[in-house]
């Protein structure tokens, strides 16, 4: 039996549903019944009628599934699928930025921990982060964790006093301008399309700043052909079954180490033993959980 036909197998016998981030391999992208973004994924999350819910990302991720969906089990099929980022933010250092500024409303990026969800007004994500911002009634904004991020934010939304915390995607601030030149170089015609978790300079040059479903629904309406898509490699997976016919390229290095420990063997295996379960305390799920419902009531930005 083959590891995609026993997945399907599991998932009827298990009423699971399974969900992967753009960033996941092909073959788990392929298996899974919703791929998407950071706020998809979290909207997809509140739909489900599944009993249970395989989350094929990183540790983030599946806990803002289990916030959302406290009775149902939500599992992470590697433990070890970390976030860099998210763990960039503790809980200890941000009540001691709020501290320092109290007149200021917090903005988390979904890119974090549910324990420091619990410590925020509101989430947001790449696609509607200046929505977010703009949005609130706070002249000052502490903006977590992502620094590119917020200066990208703050670009938009100049009246607002952000306040930023200093993180950043490894993956996403490793990209140099030099690189993205190089591209261009080889592919003249291409359209330069950015993460905004990248490097202000690198953002400087790019065509388009998009979140990575924003970047889809770019180039599918774009008359261009060609595009320098500067996000993890595994999202032309899917931008070449969205816009069949166009041609892609990736910056070589933008890979997500942690995005790549699962693949169709662990989800095999999670679904057989129901193992890793994501488990919160009970004030964590209540606490986390207002942000996040009130950034998906704000919706989509790009």
């Amino acid at each position: 039996m083959s590891l995609v036909t026993r997945v399907m197998e599991l998932k009827r016998e298990r009423n699971a549903v399974i969900l992967a981030h753009n960033y996941q391999m092909p073959e788990v992208q392929d298996v899974a019944d919703f791929v998407g973004d950071s706020l998809g994924l979290s909207v997809q999350a509140t739909k489900t009628r599944a009993d249970v819910i395989v989350f094929c990302g990183v540790d983030f991720m599946a806990e803002s599934a289990k916030v959302l969906n406290p009775a149902k089990t939500v599992l992470l099929p590697e433990l070890e699928a970390q976030c860099p980022m998210a763990a960039m933010l503790d809980v200890e250092g941000l009540r001691k930025l709020k501290a320092r500024h109290p007149d200021a409303e917090v903005v988390g990026y979904v890119n974090t921990s549910a324990a420091t969800k619990a410590e925020m007004d509101v989430c947001c994500t790449s696609s509607n982060a200046v929505k977010v911002v703009s949005s609130l009634e706070s002249r000052k904004v502490i903006f977590v964790p992502d620094e590119n991020l917020g200066r990208w934010v703050q670009r938009s939304v100049p009246k607002k006093e952000m306040v930023l915390w200093p993180g950043y995607c490894p993956t996403h601030n490793s990209v140099t301008p030099a690189q993205v030149l190089k591209e261009k170089e080889h592919h003249p015609k291409a359209r330069i399309v950015a993460h905004p978790e990248c490097r202000p300079e690198v953002l400087d040059l790019a065509d388009a700043v998009r979140s990575t479903e924003g970047m889809i629904n770019y180039v599918r309406d774009s008359p261009d052909w060609e595009f320098i898509i500067v996000t993890e490699r595994e999202l032309l997976h899917r931008l070449k079954k969205e816009a069949s016919g166009k041609r892609f390229y990736s910056i070589p290095g933008m890979i997500c180490p942690n995005m790549k420990r699962i693949g169709l063997g662990s989800v095999v295996a999670s679904l057989e033993s129901m193992k890793e379960e994501v488990v919160l305390p009970d004030d964590i799920l209540e606490r986390a959980r207002r942000p996040l419902e009130r950034m998906m009531a704000i919706g989509r930005g790009d």
